[in-house]
């Protein structure tokens, strides 16, 4: 077991892998410094895994007044909890570059091994043609860690199989730049809607305010719906810029609120520190506002109670995490030195029972590189337990059911 040797350079990620416009977003045009903008807006592994010896005292939120409310019979941790699919194939590769074809071959076998059911029979156990679907990749690492473009055009020529109108297909992220970003744009997709939950000034000169002073995104959450936590976002421009709104209220954007009727989760396999920031972080982050604040207080416990929200819990069906690339050093901003190859698709309703499996993944390479300082602590996952102690997930591995495909 290879442990607790040299560093990890996790906080920051090789400003030489971004464009100078982005590098400018992130912090060093306005003089923040680069790892400060990354984790203004990610957190990095200091915020989200504090090094105090003592377990910090519980924030209070208003999870406990949602949390045990009716649920439908897709409610997280939907219909297959802890059953966790993974797909295997080398082939996806071709010539250094993704093959769309093979793809959509791993994202039908998932769906049988998942569901039982081939073809349209097993994405109409999540969707029917009436629902506005939103697709949520991790557009942040582009070509080193993001979401592939490929994966999102398997599951929408999947979808439209299966009679979902591409009208009724939206995808989204919580920023509206890191899509065009990730290469999720109109000339791809020309037949989906692209939607950001809100829209920042790069150039961090106010063009993010209204003529009153407001931020131009307010409008697009909804102030009826908000995940309250005892802890206060700081009063200044940069904050708001990225985040909307301080105070202690994280409103929900009204995409997921007031349009979307399900969510399928398309997250990467990656590290964040010792930790993961793959299926349920995917989302825990992306459909509130004013999440800086709690990166250190709530940490990855967000991941559970954000998901708790009926807005969420009732309306994620389904994750497909993508293995095509993953990273095992370096997150949650994409890290070229600790990219690699894994060549495989993860899909499961629990997404905390996936975030699990690719946790096991993620550390073992991570013990197997002698560069990382590295530690398997309960605490990593401790959220992953959290979920399985309110119902929303299995998070222990003694009963999450991991099933193996390598396809040649």
């Amino acid at each position: 077991m290879k442990s607790n040797r040299g560093t990890e350079h996790s906080s920051i990620v090789n400003g030489n892998n971004l464009k100078l416009d982005r590098r400018k977003f992130l912090g060093i045009a306005s003089g923040t410094g680069f790892a400060a903008g990354v984790g203004a807006v990610f957190g990095t592994p200091a915020t989200l895994f504090p090094q105090d010896k003592k377990k910090p005292e519980k924030v209070k939120t208003n999870f406990d007044s949602v949390k045990d409310t009716p649920r439908t019979k897709q409610s997280l941790p939907g219909p297959y909890p802890g059953k966790v699919v993974e797909i295997e194939n080398k082939k996806v590769w071709k010539d250094e570059k993704v093959d769309k074809e093979v793809v959509r071959e791993m994202v039908r076998r998932g769906m049988y091994e998942l569901t039982g059911k081939k073809g349209a029979a097993a994405w109409r156990l999540f969707v029917e043609p009436a629902d506005i679907i939103g697709l949520k990749p991790n557009p942040v690492g582009k070509k080193i860690i993001g979401t592939r473009p490929e994966l999102a055009e398997a599951v929408i020529e999947e979808l439209t199989a299966a009679g979902i109108p591409k009208k009724n297909i939206i995808i989204w992220d919580r920023f509206d730049y890191m899509l065009t970003d990730g290469g999720f744009t109109k000339e791809r997709f020309p037949d989906i809607e692209l939607a950001g939950i809100q829209t920042m000034d790069p150039t961090h000169r106010g063009k993010w305010k209204d003529k009153n002073g407001k931020h131009v995104s307010i409008n697009n959450f909804d102030m009826k719906s908000y995940y309250w936590a005892d802890v206060e976002g700081p009063d200044d421009d940069n904050y708001l810029n990225q985040h909307v709104f301080n105070g202690k209220y994280s409103y929900f954007g009204k995409l997921i609120t007031k349009r979307l009727t399900k969510i399928i989760n398309l997250p990467v396999l990656k590290n964040t520190g010792n930790s993961v920031s793959m299926a349920a972080k995917n989302i825990s982050f992306a459909v509130i506002a004013n999440t800086n604040r709690l990166h250190k207080p709530v940490g990855l416990n967000l991941n559970v109670e954000v998901l708790g929200f009926p807005v969420v819990r009732d309306k994620l069906v389904l994750n497909i995490l993508d293995g095509i690339n993953g990273q095992y050093g370096g997150g949650p901003m994409p890290n070229e030195k600790y990219a690699y190859k894994a060549n495989r698709l993860y899909f499961a309703t629990d997404p905390f029972a996936q975030d699990w499996i690719g946790y096991k993944e993620i550390l073992a390479k991570r013990k197997a590189d002698d560069s990382l300082k590295v530690n398997d602590s309960p605490r990593n996952m401790e959220y992953v337990r959290y979920a399985e102690k309110v119902g929303l997930g299995i998070g222990n591995p003694k009963k999450i059911k991991h099933k193996k495909i390598v396809l040649v």
